[in-house]
């Protein structure tokens, strides 16, 4: 699909039924789901955070059974679907799914497609291509946990399915904002482990980082692959600085002061307790 500035945007349907990938689920959607990711969506395009869009949402006159809160009690739901757009839909567990099946050939054919019509900077030719597509996507996907850190934004399904290649917010599942301060905030009623608590974010986002470097790895020399070890070791450091950028912006604090991070660090502790 083509938008009038020339752009090009990958269209994909949620909750329209069963695809190869949709594994034991139905494929369809509720209406209330449906409706809250049309709107957080569009409210975080509009806070600036990358991310997929909704062009329409249409109620389907199918009957779709839901446990809502995962206690047994199925009811029955009215079902819709969202029509979404992005820049693209791959994943990192679109790659790490042919890495783990050994088939390399087409690993190495989808990343060139990826890297040609989405990473311009990257040469096709270039043998560290592959190098430095993985370090553009460790240096962007910690600056989107650190949006989503800087309103509150809990994704609630952080697994490698629903992050991003481009480092766009996809996968509007059990999201959640938090209406105070709090670490342990979790959106998903089925995360009783709470791995996805909005504290955990950028911690997962280093371990689904990892998984795409493990899925990269057959692809690379010994040289490239120690090389990409240290790129993951600065993830932390993209994303503090990004997350420290972003509150000082908030706070309208300027220049450099040595004490600027123990304050928003203060802030947030004074929020918490309050």
């Amino acid at each position: 699909y083509f938008c009038r500035h020339g752009e090009r945007w990958e269209l994909q349907l949620k909750g329209s039924g069963k695809t190869p990938y949709s594994r034991n689920g139905d494929g369809r959607a509720v209406l209330r789901s449906s409706v809250r990711e049309f709107l957080c969506s569009e409210a975080m395009h509009y806070l600036g955070i990358p991310t997929s869009r909704a062009a329409s949402l249409v109620v389907s006159d199918d009957d779709v059974w839901r446990d809502q809160f995962y206690n047994g009690n199925i009811k029955k739901e009215r079902g819709a679907i969202v029509l979404r757009l992005a820049k693209s839909w791959f994943r990192i567990g679109s790659l790490e799914i042919l890495a783990h099946s050994g088939e390399l050939d087409l690993l190495r054919r989808l990343l060139d497609f990826i890297i040609q019509e989405h990473f311009p900077s990257i040469a096709l030719n270039d043998s560290n291509r592959y190098l430095e597509f993985f370090s553009t996507v460790v240096s962007e996907t910690a600056s989107l946990i650190a949006l989503w850190m800087s309103v509150g934004f809990a994704h609630g399904v952080c697994n490698t399915d629903n992050f991003s290649l481009l480092s766009i917010t996809i996968g509007y599942g059990p999201f959640g904002f938090m209406d105070s301060y709090d670490p342990n905030f979790v959106p998903n009623t089925s995360d009783d482990e709470m791995r996805y608590k909005i504290g955990n974010q950028a911690s997962v986002g280093l371990f689904n980082l990892s998984k795409l470097l493990q899925a990269l790895k057959p692809l690379l020399d010994p040289r490239q692959k120690q090389l990409a070890s240290q790129i993951l070791e600065g993830y932390g450091e993209h994303y503090y600085s990004r997350f420290t950028e972003l509150f000082k912006t908030k706070l309208g604090l300027l220049g450099e002061n040595e004490n600027d991070n123990y304050l928003i660090a203060f802030l947030l502790k004074v929020s918490l307790l309050c």
